[in-house]
């Protein structure tokens, strides 16, 4: 695994609380919690954070919509059934 990665899922499993989709934030907050070699590591790192939560959020967007377009097929469906039955 990469570094990076590797450094920034260790971070995030033990500070999940810590972290959005806002690299400013997510810089200060890094440089609170862990000691880094340099500025470019932090960056890295906080930029991964930063990529890999708003990548997370957009997943769950497009899961929720996916959920409910399912809900309005059923429902569709189901009153397709109903106006058959009659």
């Amino acid at each position: 695994m990469d570094r990076i990665k590797r450094i920034s899922t260790t971070v995030l499993e033990k500070y999940p609380d810590r972290f959005g989709p806002d690299f400013e934030k997510n810089k200060k907050a890094l440089q609170e919690i862990a000691v880094t070699k340099s500025k470019v590591l932090r960056n890295r790192v906080a930029g991964y954070i930063t990529s890999y939560l708003r990548k997370q959020k957009v997943q769950e967007k497009i899961l929720e919509d996916d959920s409910d377009a399912d809900i309005e097929i059923e429902d569709e469906i189901s009153e397709e059934k109903e106006t058959n039955n009659v």
